[in-house]
């Protein structure tokens, strides 16, 4: 009889196969930060300095003049061409990726920016057609100006009308 443990149960769900793949951690994009970290350090003085340094002490070390030592990569450095490619064809992919990257932020923010451009044009004209409205609407409104010129010429009209008599009730 066969272990009921070996058996295929179809209530229970089949384990997972193993893949070859590598498995997605919750931070899909560390893998493009990484890039872009090494590919702004791989740009800076400081790396030139650094590669400089490590080119110059392996030469120094492996030329077969001075003093006797063991030597791992003879002239012509054929191990230090290997590493030096080596660097090369990983940073060559790293570096397109991180600029990749970089272009669709740029475009993203160009987005986000002719968004912005058309809503700005858009409020400007509603604000010139309102400040339009405002002016008509002016033009129809009595000013202070207007209504005080108004009132100094009833003024001087009542002052140039002679005063009705007192006796004469009907002003006749």
């Amino acid at each position: 009889m066969a272990d009921s443990s070996s058996r295929m149960r179809l209530d229970q769900p089949r384990d997972r196969r193993r893949s070859l793949r590598p498995r997605r951690s919750g931070d899909s994009d560390r893998f493009g930060r990484f890039a872009e970290s090494f590919a702004r350090f791989m740009g800076t003085a400081q790396f030139l300095l650094w590669m400089t340094l490590f080119i110059a002490v392996w030469i120094v070390w492996n030329v077969p003049y001075g003093p006797d030592r063991p030597r791992w990569d003879e002239y012509p450095f054929i191990f230090l061409t290997l590493i030096l490619s080596l660097q090369a064809s990983y940073a060559a992919p790293l570096i397109l990726l991180a600029q990749n990257r970089q272009e669709a932020r740029d475009r993203v923010q160009q987005e986000q920016d002719r968004d912005a451009t058309a809503q700005s044009h858009a409020d400007m004209e509603f604000l010139a057609r309102e400040v339009a409205s405002l002016r008509l609407g002016i033009g129809e409104v009595a000013t202070r100006d207007f209504i005080r010129g108004e009132l100094r010429g009833l003024v001087e009209q009542l002052q140039e009308e002679p005063e009705p008599d007192e006796d004469d009730p009907h002003g006749a």
